[in-house]
């Protein structure tokens, strides 16, 4: 043996390559940073349950919204238009138009209606609208919080995991009186690990919620228009009569 090699450099190259791989690093982790790993995988892995669930839903929202409006505009009949609803089962401007077209005839088949769209009194019709786009939005936000829970919270998790093999090290480096990477270098690799995984677990939260908060901004601005535009068609043609 080189007596200038030292010893604790000897000691790790005569372990064997499988001692530091990722595995075994995990699987010879501490408790409480397993748990710890665990609860970043589990969300990690929800997270990406909700992202590929979320970007689906919104995707045909957008799209079926988006052919709605077009057939909306098209057709001069509210009648038909309604009739046409069942084809975009995915689109919340569809279900407010709904809402509202409901609720208008629900108005018109009282002997007062006429009285009161001639006055301007268009309160119910605009409630319904508002109450189903509340609504429609409550859905398209459903679960998105998880990724912005996620997004705050995983990071944290993982400097916990950190400071906890931090502090194993410490212990080790107390007892045995040695600072060799031998004797605290795993302790210090599950604290890496820790902190990575829960980086990697809220990074993609965060963009994804980002994104689907301003996808969903952006239906949420289409329904308000269109309730807007289709209390202004009422009124105009109820004005008439």
């Amino acid at each position: 043996m080189d007596p200038f090699i030292p010893v604790h450099l000897v000691s790790i190259a005569a372990a064997p390559e499988g001692d530091l791989s990722m595995l075994s690093l995990l699987t010879g982790a501490d408790i409480i940073v397993q748990l710890v790993l665990f609860g970043l995988l589990s969300m990690s892995v929800v997270c990406w349950g909700i992202i590929l669930n979320k970007w689906l839903a919104l995707r045909k929202a957008s799209q079926e919204s988006a052919s709605f409006l077009e057939m909306f505009w098209k057709s001069p009949d509210l009648d038909k238009v309604y009739e046409r609803t069942g084809k975009y089962p995915n689109s919340p401007v569809a279900a407010v138009f709904a809402a509202g077209y409901i609720e208008l005839k629900r108005l018109t088949g009282t002997d007062a209606a006429s009285v009161a769209m001639d006055l301007g009194v268009t309160e119910n019709i605009e409630r319904a609208l508002r109450r189903t786009t509340n609504v429609e939005l409550n859905q398209l936000e459903r679960l998105t919080t998880f990724l912005a829970t996620t997004g705050s919270t995983a990071p944290f998790i993982g400097l916990f995991g950190t400071v906890w093999g931090i502090l194993r090290a410490f212990q080790k480096i107390g007892v045995t009186g040695q600072a060799t990477v031998a004797t605290v270098g795993p302790d210090i690799a599950h604290a890496l690990i820790a902190t990575a995984v829960g980086l990697l677990a809220a990074i993609p939260a965060v963009m994804a919620y980002n994104y689907f908060t301003s996808s969903i901004k952006g239906l949420a601005s289409e329904m308000d228009a269109f309730g807007s535009d289709f209390l202004n068609i009422v009124k105009r043609h109820y004005r008439g009569r």
